[in-house]
């Protein structure tokens, strides 16, 4: 689909909600499902992108829509956290193989400066386009040159 010229590609692997209640798996049992195929995935892809020459073009994001609680419960499940979130990015021509931005000890609130929604925005935006040259093409939507220019790209990626 890349090579073919799709600007965006989405997949979802769904349900990585490991509460520990009925029908619903906690950690060990979830990561054990969902963790091995999208290692797997991941790698295929990444070396699949550096085999065809596409490593520097094409942006991996993996994330989810918000973390998890920074400990177990009695289940050994997991439940929503909206404080810390799981943020991977690969390819694009950034800059790689860092870590950026830390959590406290029990890994629950940020210990520097967080990285925001439009942070992510603006990283991605600037990876796709040169953003000056959005700021002058009048038949962008206004809507796509804010999400550019309303975070902050995270510089360390640069």
């Amino acid at each position: 689909m890349c090579e073919a010229g799709a600007g965006f590609v989405t997949v979802v692997n769904a349900n990585w909600d490991f509460h520990a209640r009925k029908n619903i798996p906690n950690i060990p049992e979830g990561m054990g499902v969902f963790g091995p195929p999208l290692d797997h995935a991941v790698s295929a892809f990444l070396n699949d992108l550096k085999q065809r020459g596409l490593d520097k073009k094409i942006l991996l994001v993996i994330t989810g829509e918000f973390g998890r609680t920074p400990g177990l419960d009695k289940n050994l499940g997991r439940h929503h956290w909206p404080k810390i979130c799981p943020l991977v990015l690969a390819g694009g021509g950034l800059k790689h193989g860092r870590v950026v931005g830390q959590s406290d000890k029990r890994g629950g609130e940020p210990a520097s400066e967080p990285i925001t929604i439009a942070d992510l925005h603006a990283t991605v935006m600037h990876t796709l386009f040169d953003v000056n040259k959005m700021r002058l093409d009048v038949t962008l939507p206004q809507k796509l040159q804010d999400r550019a220019q309303r975070g902050t790209p995270i510089r360390e990626l640069f």
